[in-house]
C-alpha cells in the first residue's frame, strides 16, 4: 500500500508501506473542557520504529494510551493487529501482543518486590515458559547493567535503574508491539546506547514493531519514521531526513566576549541562541557556511567571533525551530536578589572523603569536592554511580558513614534545621504534592519556609512567571505533563531565595525548549545572583553549562575538571574524534568493532570513534566498512563532546573493573 506523509507546509512524500499493524484515524482525546489530542492519524507498519516527539502536553502519552488499551477516546478510531479498540473487551483481545512501558520512574513496577522478582513477576504474568525466562531475564540484565542488583528492592533502585528495570519487565514477553513512553528518560548516555541495542537485536531477531516518544532528540534520528505533535496535532510526519529538510539552515558555534552582550546582540536578529559554557549556539537560515558567518559577524558588531564551526542543523534545531514558529518566545523575568551567603572561605558547598554504605554496600566511597558561590558544579555518572546519596547526605537527609560536609556555612551532621532554610532541593522524585493544584503546591512550600501572607503573594507571582505555569494555576499537579510539573518543582525549590540550589536531574523528560528555558533561568540565577548550584543531569549538552564537573564510577570520584579539561583530557589519553556517516550504521558499528575500534558508538544514525593517527586510522576505518558492504557517506574529525568523554570514561572503567575480576577468578 501507499501512503503520504504530510507536513505542515502542506508538502506531501508518498512511501511504499507494508499494511499497518497499528492505524490510527481522526483520534481526538478530551479532558473534561479541555482538548488533549485532535484528530491525529497515524500508521504504523510491522517491524519500524516509529517515533512521537513533541513538546510537554503536546498529547503524545494520550495517544500511546489509546493505542496500548487503556484509555478511551472521544472520536475517531484506533485498530491495533487488526482489531478496533473501542472497548476494554476489544483491548483485552490485543494486550498480550503488547508491552507497554508508561512515562514516569517504575510506575509499572512493585516497590518491595527485588528486582529479580519484578522480573519473574511479569514473566509469568505474560506465561513466559521457564527456560526461555531464564535466558531473557540473564541476557537483558547483562545489557542494562542490572544484573549484580537481581536481589536489591525496587524501592531502593536510583531513577534511571527503575526506568531500566521497567524496560526489562515490558520486554521479558518480547511482545510484537512495544508501545515505551519516554523510556529513556533518566537514563545515563552508556544505558541508553545499550537500550537501543537491545531494541534493535528484538526488532531485526523477532521482527518486533516499536512505538516510542522520547525527549532525547538524538534518539530521534534513529526512528524508521516519526510524527511531530504539538497542541495536540500534528505538525510535521515523516523520516527523521524529511523532517530534518523543513528546516534549511545552518548551525554555527563559536566563542565571544563578553559573552552576556553577544548573546544581547544576537538575540535582536536570531530566535536561536544558546550558550554552553564558553560556546554560542545559533541558528541561522543561511544554507551557505560563509554566508551565515558574514551575518553572525555583522550581529556582533564589534564583537569578534572565536573559533568558529558550521554545521547542519540537528534535529533538536529542527524540532525547536518548528515550535518558535508557533510561540513567542518566552523570557526570563527577573529574579529577585537572594540573601547574602554566609562565609565559609568563599565556598558554598564543600564535601570531605564522605562516606556512605547500605549494609555491605558502599554508595558513596570517599567523595571530596568544593562548590564556590555563583558556581554550577555538575556531579555526572551512569545510574547509580552514588549520586543521589552524596546529595541527600549533604542535604542532612541520610546521615553519612563516614567523612564531613559544609553548605552554605552549616554543618550538615550539626546544622540540619539551618541547611534546609538555606538550600533549596529538587529531588529526582519529584518533591511535590500531586493531589495539590499548582498554586497550592507554591503556596504550602511557602508557608513551609516561613513566608508570611505578603511574601508569599510576591514569590507565587514570581514562580508563575518565571516557571511559565499561567494556564496551570487551577491544575492539580497530578495530571500536569512531566516538563510543566518539573518546571513548578524548581519554582517551590525557589520560592525561599535560597543562597544553595541542588538539583537532581532536574530536566528529566523535558523538552528541548524546556530545557532551553530552565538552564536559562539557572545561568541566570548563578551569574547574577551568585547562587551555587549543584546539579546532576543524563542530558550532556546541559552539562556543557557547568563551571566545573565531577564524573563519579561505583561511589568514588574518578574525573574532575571543567568541560575543556575533561575533553582535553580524554584527547590525549585516546586520541581524536570521528564522526562516520554511513548507509548501515548498525552494520558499520558491529565491523567496525570487530576491526578492534573498541570505542566505536552509536550516536543516533552516526558512529563516534577514536583514531589515535587520523589519517591511518581513518583510511583503515573506511577501508573496512567498504570491504564489508557498507557505503560510507562521510568521515570527518570533529569536536569531542562531553557525551564522548562519558561514554569513553565509563566504558573504559568498566572494561578495568571486567579484567580485574577475571584475574580475581583465575
Amino acid at each position: 500500500m501507499t501512503t503520504t506523509a504530510r507536513y505542515d507546509n502542506g508538502e506531501a512524500a508518498s512511501v511504499v508501506l507494508e499494511q499497518p499493524i497499528v492505524r490510527v484515524s481522526g483520534f481526538v482525546k478530551r479532558y473534561k473542557k479541555h482538548v488533549a489530542v485532535q484528530g491525529v492519524d497515524v500508521a504504523i507498519r510491522k517491524g519500524e520504529i516509529y517515533g512521537l516527539i513533541g513538546p510537554d502536553g503536546a498529547g503524545k502519552s494520550s495517544l500511546m494510551k489509546a493505542i496500548a488499551g487503556v484509555l478511551t477516546y472521544d472520536e475517531g478510531t484506533v485498530e491495533v493487529f487488526g482489531t478496533v479498540v473501542d472497548s476494554e473487551r476489544a483491548a483485552e483481545r490485543v494486550k498480550q501482543r503488547i508491552g507497554f512501558l508508561p512515562q514516569g520512574l517504575g510506575l509499572n513496577l512493585y516497590p518491595d518486590l527485588s528486582v529479580e522478582e519484578n522480573i519473574d513477576f511479569f514473566a509469568r504474568l505474560r506465561l513466559v515458559p521457564e527456560q526461555e525466562l531464564l535466558e531473557r531475564k540473564a541476557r537483558l540484565l547483562a545489557m542494562t547493567r542490572l544484573e549484580k542488583f537481581r536481589n536489591r528492592a525496587m524501592k531502593n533502585l536510583s531513577g534511571g535503574m527503575k526506568q531500566k528495570l521497567g524496560l526489562i519487565c515490558t520486554l521479558i514477553h518480547e511482545p510484537e508491539l512495544a508501545i515505551l513512553d519516554e523510556p529513556t528518560t533518566g537514563v545515563d548516555p552508556v544505558s541508553r546506547r545499550d537500550f537501543w541495542s537491545i531494541l534493535a537485536e528484538l526488532l531485526q531477531e523477532k521482527g518486533m514493531t516499536a512505538l516510542v516518544s522520547t525527549a532525547y532528540m538524538d534518539e530521534a534520528a534513529r526512528f524508521h519514521r516519526l510524527s511531530f505533535l504539538s497542541n495536540g496535532k500534528v505538525l510535521v510526519s515523516g523520516t527523521p531526513t524529511e523532517v530534518q529538510a523543513l528546516v534549511p539552515g545552518s548551525m554555527v558555534t563559536f566563542e565571544a566576549s563578553p559573552q552576556l552582550e553577544a548573546i544581547t546582540r544576537l538575540k535582536q536578529t536570531f530566535q536561536q541562541v544558546e550558550a554552553l559554557g564558553p560556546r554560542l549556539h545559533v541558528f541561522t537560515k543561511d544554507l551557505d557556511p560563509a554566508q551565515a558567518v558574514q551575518h553572525i559577524e555583522a550581529s556582533l558588531g564589534d564583537i569578534k567571533p572565536d573559533q568558529v564551526r558550521v554545521d547542519d542543523p540537528e534535529l533538536e534545531d529542527v524540532f525547536v525551530s518548528l515550535l518558535l514558529q508557533q510561540a513567542e518566545n518566552r523570557q526570563v523575568s527577573a529574579i529577585p536578589s537572594a540573601a547574602k551567603p554566609t562565609d565559609n572561605h568563599g565556598l558554598a558547598i564543600e564535601a570531605r572523603q564522605l562516606v556512605r554504605d547500605f549494609g555491605p554496600f558502599r554508595a558513596v566511597d570517599h567523595v571530596s569536592f568544593q562548590v564556590k558561590q555563583g558556581e554550577i558544579f555538575g556531579l555526572l555518572g551512569a545510574n547509580g554511580a552514588g549520586k543521589t546519596t552524596v546529595i541527600k547526605m549533604l542535604n542532612g537527609i541520610l546521615p553519612p558513614t563516614g567523612g564531613e560536609g559544609w553548605v552554605a556555612g552549616a554543618d550538615m551532621k550539626t546544622a540540619g534545621g539551618t541547611i534546609k532554610e538555606r538550600i533549596g532541593y529538587m529531588s529526582q522524585a519529584f518533591s511535590l504534592y500531586l493531589d495539590l493544584t499548582v498554586v497550592e503546591n507554591i503556596r504550602l512550600f511557602a508557608g513551609i519556609y516561613g513566608l508570611d501572607g505578603r511574601a508569599t503573594d510576591q514569590r507565587l507571582n514570581w514562580v508563575m512567571s518565571m516557571a511559565g505555569l499561567k494556564g496551570y494555576e487551577s491544575n492539580l499537579t497530578g495530571r500536569l505533563p512531566m516538563g510543566v510539573r518539573q518546571r513548578l518543582a524548581l519554582g517551590c525549590a525557589l520560592v525561599h531565595q535560597p543562597r544553595v540550589l541542588f538539583l537532581d536531574e532536574p530536566t528529566s523528560g523535558v523538552d528541548p525548549i524546556g530545557r532551553r528555558h530552565f538552564w536559562d533561568i539557572l545561568s541566570k540565577l548563578a551569574r547574577e545572583e551568585g547562587v551555587a548550584i549543584l546539579v546532576t543531569t543524563h542530558y550532556m549538552s546541559e552539562a556543557e553549562h557547568c563551571d566545573q564537573l565531577a564524573l563519579m564510577y561505583a561511589g568514588r570520584i574518578v574525573a574532575e575538571g571543567s568541560p575543556g579539561d575533561m575533553k582535553q583530557g580524554v584527547e590525549k589519553e585516546a586520541g581524536h574524534l570521528f564522526e562516520v556517516v554511513a548507509d548501515d550504521p548498525g552494520k558499520a558499528l558491529l565491523e567496525l568493532r570487530r576491526a578492534g575500534f573498541a570505542g566505536a558508538a552509536l550516536y543516533g544514525t552516526r558512529i563516534h570513534l577514536f583514531c589515535r593517527d587520523p589519517v591511518r586510522d581513518k583510511d583503515c576505518a573506511c577501508g573496512v566498512l567498504e570491504s564489508s558492504g557498507v557505503k560510507v557517506r562521510s568521515a570527518s574529525m570533529r569536536p569531542l563532546s562531553l557525551e564522548d568523554v562519558f561514554v569513553y570514561k565509563v566504558m573504559a572503567l568498566e572494561r578495568q573493573d571486567r579484567a580485574t575480576t577475571q584475574e580475581a577468578a583465575a
